[in-house]
This record gives structure tokens, sequence and C-alpha cells, in this order.
């Protein structure tokens, strides 16, 4: 649910810990922690901070674009599902799509549509759509042939992600074509 700045004020209280704050312990939580589920526990919440365009801001401050971006060469399949998802949530943002497309995410992202896990390609497919909003977005190679495979994919999901890309993008306007 989205929040509003007068909300977060009546919640956090004149003496609590503040929303950039709060942030700023969970890179710090994330990065000092050796312990596996704390790090993809933590991350998971960053990602779901993502989401908020309250956020939006503090997420630029505190490079947790970058820290998402970083987790996509571990080789851990939870950190990237939650690195994607965040990628994902903050993309819908025009300033950080265009840091994420500056830092060479779409190619990053890309490289996790044939993942082995779905949910993870469907992150990767999902963040790919609100990337290419961006008359910056340039498509990875064989892009297009991916949807068409995915448009008969046994899953759904794939299917009718496939099918919305190939329209916005491939036959309303031919922007990336």
């Amino acid at each position: 649910m989205f929040s509003r700045k007068e909300q977060l004020i009546q919640k956090t209280g004149e003496d609590g810990v503040g929303r950039y704050e709060f942030l700023k312990q969970l890179i710090n939580e994330f990065t000092t922690t050796k312990a596996y589920d704390s790090k993809k526990q933590t991350l998971a919440n960053l990602a779901n901070f993502a989401y908020d365009p309250i956020n939006y801001e503090f997420i630029k401050q505190l490079h947790i674009i970058d820290l998402f971006l970083a987790q996509l060469s571990e080789n851990a399949d939870d950190l990237i599902h939650f690195a994607l998802a965040g990628l994902c949530n903050i993309c819908c943002d025009p300033e950080s799509r265009e840091h994420i497309i500056g830092l060479n995410g779409i190619y990053l992202v890309s490289q996790y549509l044939d993942h082995t896990n779905e949910e993870i390609a469907l992150n990767a497919l999902t963040t790919l759509f609100y990337l290419l909003e961006s008359e910056s977005a340039t498509l990875p190679e064989h892009f297009q042939s991916k949807l068409i495979k995915y448009e008969n994919h046994k899953n759904v999901r794939f299917q009718n992600l496939a099918k919305i890309i190939l329209e916005t993008y491939f036959n309303k306007n031919n922007k990336h074509e």
C-alpha cells in the first residue's frame, strides 16, 4: 500500500526511526551479516520498500538500486529473486529506470530470462517490460524470439507476459524493432 509523508510521520512519531534511517539500517544489516537467511530477509524487505513511491528518493540516496544490480552476479537464487523483485518495483520510477539502464541493467536482467527457477525468469521478464518504457532502452539480442517462445509456454504467466510485451512494444508502435 502506498504511503503519504503525513502517514509516515504519524506512524513514526517524533523520536522514532524514520524511513531513511530504517533503510540505512537494512543496508548495514545486509552488508555486515554472514547469515544467509538474514541476507535473504533483508534483501526481501528492501525490495518491498522499492514498491512505494514515497521511498524512491531514499532508495536513490542510499544506492539501493546498485545493491540490487550487484546481487545479480551472485550465485544464490533467493538473492537474485529478491534483487530482481526490487528492480522491478523501482523501475516504475523514470529516474530509477534510467539509472538501471545506464548501469547495463537490461543486459544484467536479461541474463535470467531462461533461468530454471520460473519465479526468477518471470521477475526478469516483468522487469524488462518496465525498463522498455524508456526511449533509451536497447533490447537484448534475440529478445523477440524468446517472447515468441514464451507465448507457448506451459505456464500461463509466461504466456500472458509475452503477449503483453509483444503487443506493447512490437505490434503497436514498433519502437524497439
